[in-house]
């Protein structure tokens, strides 16, 4: 790019208009700043506010640009199928539209919470017409954080949708924290909806991967592996370097690694969107099937949990089944509950079902006969198992042994 064509950029980020001339004091700081060439080298150019700067690094990709196994554009089909799908679930985009969603992601000097934690680097994604683009806020010091938030802010006031890994216990409350700090000189925090997909990695994933970090996320779920990248935990390393010597050839690794993040972030979207609206379970795994089929009961999708459950097969199918037929329980049809439990009582030790045939038998039927029977089978299959905890092992056995009485004592009137 022309010298004169990186100015018109960096205009933009000085409210300057494109036919409007450079101010001298501005043109003076822009040259103050600290390696300014190796800044422009990496797409960023400097924001000037209240006469401090923060750095605003910009770039593009193309809609049909591959990220691991999935093209960018394949969000715009999940979010029609969202729009399209009657339901309602916390990561469903209905009513939005791809460029809605802002995926968005931190870098902190710490961990913990607080004012003690500064966010040097506030970094997000969106979909737009020409393609996906990827914003970049970095602080280059500690005196300038009001640049760095007015840009931010001024970016992000149309924000309707965030989209984060962590960002609702993490990164959203440390903005906010921040910004209370200096409120007063920036624009308000835009209000808007969050998906945070943390929350359904651990949901469909926990059990299944050793660690649902991001980086074991994209390499196992996504086909995305990382090449020289620098590990979360340097970054707060490296820019306390760079504060003492201001050259971005330290931070490079930092901004690719937030960079990343926010892709992957659309990525995980688009993963997360297939497995849930899969109605059918044809491109689940056995675990995703059972755990998608979970997530929609929590969320009260009850009948599009029971379709998910009853296609379930392999270790899960025993859990499948019994959760099954407490949806069938909640809904009346009690027949159905009933074939179940008395399957799983036949062909399984798992006491749970036995429990349920004896409370129907006993409050429902009132055939005593059954619901001893049932009670009984329960209390041996229960009595089998080992158990580490006296106290619980000593309770449980006293509420079969209640159990047992009153049934005894009813069958005997």
């Amino acid at each position: 790019m022309s010298r004169k064509g990186k100015l018109n950029r960096m205009k933009k980020h000085m409210n300057l208009g494109e036919g409007e001339e450079t101010p001298p004091k501005v043109e003076q700081e822009i040259h103050s700043v600290p390696h300014l060439q190796k800044w422009r080298d990496l797409d960023a150019s400097p924001f000037f506010f209240d006469s401090e700067y923060a750095f605003v690094r910009t770039k593009q990709y193309p809609k049909t640009h591959q990220h691991g196994k999935y093209v960018f554009q394949e969000l715009e089909e999940v979010v029609e199928r969202w729009n399209g799908f009657h339901g309602s679930h916390p990561l469903s985009s209905k009513h939005l539209s791809p460029s809605d969603l802002l995926f968005f992601d931190t870098e902190t000097t710490g961990l913990g919470g607080g004012v003690g934690n500064t966010i040097f680097l506030l970094g997000y994604s969106q979909y737009t017409d020409k393609g996906i683009s990827v914003n970049q806020y970095f602080l280059p010091g500690p005196g300038a954080e009001v640049p760095m938030y007015q840009a931010f802010l001024e970016d992000v006031k149309e924000l309707k949708n965030l989209v984060t890994y962590n960002g609702k216990a993490f990164d959203w409350p440390q903005v906010k924290t921040r910004h209370t700090l200096i409120r007063e000189q920036v624009p308000k925090l835009p209000q808007f909806g969050h998906f945070d997909l943390l929350h359904g990695a651990r949901r469909f994933w926990k059990s299944e991967m050793e660690s649902v970090r991001l980086a074991n996320v994209e390499e196992q779920q996504l086909g995305f592996t990382r090449h020289e990248d620098i590990p979360g935990y340097l970054a707060p390393m490296l820019y306390f370097e760079f504060v003492k010597d201001p050259d971005p050839e330290l931070i490079a690794g930092v901004l690719k690694h937030n960079e990343e993040d926010i892709l992957s972030l659309i990525t995980l979207y688009i993963r997360m969107s297939n497995l849930l609206l899969d109605h059918e379970g044809k491109f689940l795994s056995a675990a995703e099937q059972f755990q998608s089929a979970r997530w929609w009961e929590a969320v009260g999708e009850e009948d599009h949990a029971a379709q998910l459950y009853k296609q379930t097969t392999g270790r899960h199918e025993r859990e499948a089944m019994k959760a099954l037929a407490l949806i069938y329980k909640k809904q009346g049809n009690i027949d159905k509950a009933i074939h179940i439990w008395q399957d799983l009582s036949e062909s399984t030790n798992d006491e749970e079902s036995d429990i349920e045939l004896a409370k129907y038998y006993e409050h429902k039927a009132r055939d005593y006969e059954k619901a001893l029977y049932y009670a009984l089978s329960a209390y041996r299959k229960w009595k089998n198992k080992k158990r580490i905890l006296k106290d619980k092992e000593e309770s449980e056995r006293l509420q079969y042994m209640k159990r047992i009485e009153r049934i005894e004592q009813k069958e005997s009137r």
